[in-house]
């Protein structure tokens, strides 16, 4: 018989220090187990998780629907790449499609490969059906994007860590501001540009919401240039702002929609490019593909981490408890020095520290928001993300405004 052997924090971490790349700073927490809104360490210590996976876990960590759709398909069938046909990918293609409304889908594995995937249909859109000499295409990007480190991505970010020292740069980017109308109509003045690719909302920048009516705007702009218009929704998308996706605030149909994270409830690699027959058709066999998209778990956890949104109305709860968050932080940021502003949509949201952005004070208020037991990250020196589980209630969620509160009232620099 096995006995299980408990590991201390401070071993599992020195663990990773000495065998694993050092390519992410982690809070200093040690996870073994998670449940709906919380997780807790090795040690026991419960927490409520507000970061979510990055929006992977909007359906709750270990959702048991999800859970379950993997594991009976895994004792099944999990994989046979796309050299033969299965059972299940068609049925999810069905499903995936007419849940949001496209003719085809690509399906990938994570979030990178779904923005590349994105990526080569529209050149190759360009090529074949709008008539742009071929390699001349440009894609028009904007500041302060994250679209995934892939090399070609960090080749149009402006972000130096991710950037520097690993050039040279795939070419046929132009990144103009954010939320600036009036850069985009320049940008669209330009020769052969193809497609804007756009967050509805900027995560990783500290949760920038645009203006009112720019998604709308940009978007009827392209059509009239006979741009695509591709939306980013890793982050964004599956209910995690207070709709489906958050280019459903406004009159907003993306020509190419990027999904990922939440599409699999976290419990699996999933991710998916979805376009109408005028786009995507331009792939044809050999030309695009992976060995694990679309495999037959990947499929069935897609479905039921999208049937779990809509049995649990997920896009209703996270618009009003966003509306509920926001609304009692805001009395924080009214009554406290240390908080400048709080932003969001739905239960995206984000607060604005009163400091630099070379400072560490959002991360020292990370560590004292864990040690009152929640998990927030820093997304830059003055910027904190709160991103919980979208399954969250109204009493869970007053709790962790508490928490929030106590926190910040009791830091000192």
């Amino acid at each position: 018989m096995m006995t299980e052997t408990k590991i201390s924090s401070a071993k599992a971490i020195e663990l990773e220090d000495k065998y694993g790349a050092h390519n992410y700073h982690p809070l200093p927490v040690v996870l073994n187990k998670g449940e709906g809104v919380y997780v807790w360490d090795v040690e026991g210590k419960r927490y409520y998780d507000f970061l979510s996976a990055y929006s992977a876990v909007n359906q709750g960590h270990c959702h048991p629907k999800i859970v379950g759709a993997m594991m009976a398909q895994a004792e099944t069938l999990a994989l046979t790449s796309r050299a033969f046909y299965n059972d299940v990918l068609g049925e999810y293609e069905k499903y995936v499609t007419e849940y949001f409304g496209f003719d085809k889908v690509l399906p990938m594995n994570t979030g990178a490969e779904a923005v590349e995937t994105a990526i080569k249909l529209c050149r190759k859109w360009a090529y074949e059906k709008k008539g742009v000499a071929e390699d001349k295409a440009v894609i028009i990007v904007c500041d302060g994007n994250f679209h995934g480190r892939t090399t070609t991505i960090i080749s149009f970010s402006n972000d130096q860590d991710a950037r520097k020292n690993f050039g040279p740069f795939t070419p046929g980017f132009v990144s103009i501001p954010y939320n600036d109308l009036d850069a985009l109509a320049e940008a669209l003045k330009m020769d052969n540009v193809v497609g804007l690719l756009v967050e509805p909302i900027q995560g990783e920048a500290g949760v920038f919401v645009p203006d009112n009516g720019y998604l709308e705007a940009a978007d009827k702009m392209c059509k009239e240039k006979e741009v695509l218009f591709i939306a980013d929704e890793v982050q964004t998308g599956i209910a995690r702002t207070g709709k489906l996706l958050a280019v459903n605030y406004e009159d907003v149909k993306p020509d190419i929609l990027i999904l990922g994270k939440a599409l699999s409830g976290g419990v699996y690699p999933v991710s998916a490019v979805l376009a109408n027959d005028e786009v995507m058709m331009v792939i044809k066999p050999g030309q695009h593909g992976s060995t694990f998209g679309g495999n037959p778990i990947a499929a069935k956890v897609a479905i039921a981490a999208l049937e779990v949104v809509r049995e649990e109305k997920l896009e209703e709860r996270a618009f009003d408890l966003g509306n509920l968050f926001r609304a009692e932080i805001q009395k924080l940021v009214d009554e406290s020095e240390l908080l400048v502003k709080v932003r969001g949509k739905g239960l995206l949201n984000a607060i604005v520290i009163n400091d630099t952005e070379d400072s560490s004070t959002a991360w020292d208020i990370c560590i004292k928001l864990r040690d009152n037991g929640l998990l927030a990250k820093p997304t830059h020196g003055n910027i904190i993300r709160f991103a919980p589980p979208l399954v969250m209630t109204e009493e869970q969620l007053h709790e962790c405004v508490a928490i929030i509160r106590k926190t910040v009232t009791e830091f000192k620099k």
